[in-house]
């Protein structure tokens, strides 16, 4: 078990974090129609996988709008912004934001299982249940070749990097 603070707080982070040069784990996610995906739906794609803990949060509705923006600028790319939130949540605010060129996921009918497989399982803290923030490259192998547990939940993760290992 790692850890990640929380306003500075200590939280206990669960399962084992995807490292680079690993086969990333497959998933069983809601698209917005609430229809299961998995990375075999991208099969033949580069995937940045945004995950964080509630779209509804300034710091999680902020990486959603930045790596939409960037996405655009990325060839046979996609972002997959996950979080626990119902598929009816992440619809309105896309739509309210305009935030078309992300894809959002959900992990509501199987947080547990998707969190622990990801290594982002939240143990304590007000937030336990829910994963923490981290962002996860794949090549169009579902290879990782970045992965970042950003260290405090409050905080954007480090986009330039992950940007940068798909140039």
């Amino acid at each position: 078990m790692s850890h990640v603070n929380l306003k500075g707080e200590p939280v206990e982070i669960g399962g084992q974090f995807p490292q680079k040069g690993e086969k990333a784990p497959d998933f069983n996610l809601a698209n917005q129609k609430r229809e299961n995906v998995s990375l075999e739906n991208y099969s033949g794609k580069r995937k940045i996988l945004n995950i964080f803990p509630s779209i509804d949060t300034p710091t999680c509705a902020l990486s959603v709008k930045r790596f939409n923006d960037e996405v655009s600028k990325l060839n046979n790319t996609v972002v997959l912004c996950i979080s626990a939130d119902l598929p009816f949540a992440q619809k309105r605010f896309c739509g309210a934001e305009g935030t078309e060129q992300v894809e959002t996921l959900s992990a509501f009918r199987n947080i547990q299982e998707f969190a622990d497989s990801y290594g982002v399982h939240i143990k304590s803290s007000s937030l336990q249940g829910l994963t923490s923030r981290a962002v996860v490259v794949l090549d169009e192998n579902n290879t990782v070749i970045h992965s970042e547990l950003v260290a405090e939940i409050t905080e954007e993760p480090n986009y330039e990097s992950a940007i940068k290992s798909l140039v």
